[in-house]
């Protein structure tokens, strides 16, 4: 029975890039990153934004959504460069322009048991997961300023390696491709937003595993969105409300051999369709100073199956040059 239990708690467990601890997918991007105007795009021009993040949780969530005892607690702290030209060429009536992301991110992932290839509680990393690029970024907008649409063919996730063994790496090793459609409406003083995106992952290879194994995989496609209410007090003071939805659509699917002991595999094929998903709300502030912006939100989970189950703060300030 307790054995049973370890696995259930374990084999969901992966830390990724996105630094969030879920079943299975790539969870490539951090969720709830845009809130506030998400596809309202800047006018022409170059921008300079920073993204600060921490998220902590000590509490897994089953299948069932029910806790799980043999997690402990993880806690990521990242900061997040992104560099924003968009220019007066238009394509398909919006406005053309690219950009990129450089994320660092720092991660400790712990446990009430010993687990994994190192065989201990207790995992840490720090460095740089991948860089995002995409040189398709279109914005249009509508309706006299009220309606406004981003759009990113792909955002493209460049892996940066992987510390093979170690639950916690925040190294990559393979790539996510992911389209992305953003929208904002304004309607008097009221914002509401949404950014839309949906994952697909190249295969992994050395997948870390709870069981002590590596083995290569496929990660499961995810769709997920992060969202925003608002309400403007004056033309540079908003408050409102955001978060984030996500889930995972399709199975991960392990690349599992004869190396790998029988009963072992049969947890393995069990994981596979172990699909994570997450709801997120909470308050946020948004104030523009001349031509610099600054946010602050916090975004507490629910729901979450398959998954860790915390909070997270963001601060994100924007500069137009």
């Amino acid at each position: 029975m307790r054995k049973k239990i370890l696995s259930l708690a374990v084999a969901a467990i992966l830390l990724a890039g996105s630094s969030q601890v879920m079943a299975g997918g790539s969870q490539s991007y951090p969720n709830g990153a845009e809130a506030f105007m998400s596809g309202a795009v800047p006018p022409p021009g170059f921008y300079f934004l920073d993204y600060m993040y921490y998220y902590n949780a000590d509490t897994m969530k089953d299948d069932n959504g029910d806790d799980i005892a043999a997690f402990d607690d993880v806690s990521v702290l990242a900061n997040v460069f992104r560099f924003l030209w968009m220019s007066d060429k238009q394509v398909l009536g919006g406005n053309w322009g690219m950009h990129a992301f450089l994320p660092i991110l720092s991660t400790d992932l712990s446990f009430n048991a010993a687990v994994g290839p190192e065989k201990t509680d207790s995992y840490d990393d720090t460095g740089v997961p991948y860089v995002i690029f995409s040189p398709f970024v279109l914005a249009w907008h509508l309706q006299e300023g009220k309606f406004h649409i981003a759009a990113s063919m792909a955002d493209v996730y460049i892996p940066a390696g992987q510390d093979d063994g170690n639950m916690a790496a925040v190294g990559r090793n393979f790539w996510t491709f992911e389209p992305v459609v953003a929208l904002t409406y304004l309607a008097g003083d009221w914002e509401f937003s949404a950014k839309l995106m949906y994952d697909f992952s190249t295969s992994q290879d050395d997948y870390a595993t709870v069981y002590g194994f590596e083995v290569d995989r496929d990660p499961g496609q995810e769709f997920h969105a992060d969202y925003s209410i608002s309400y403007a007090f004056s033309p540079s003071f908003r408050l409102g409300l955001n978060g984030y939805y996500y889930t995972q659509t399709t199975d991960d699917s392990y690349d599992i051999d004869t190396s790998i002991p029988a009963p072992v595999q049969a947890l393995l094929r069990d994981d596979e369709d172990n699909h994570s998903t997450v709801f997120a709300a909470g308050p946020g502030i948004w104030y523009n100073y001349k031509n610099m912006f600054f946010s602050l939100r916090n975004q507490w989970e629910m729901a979450a199956e398959n998954k860790t189950e915390g909070y997270n703060v963001w601060a994100k300030f924007t500069y137009a040059f």
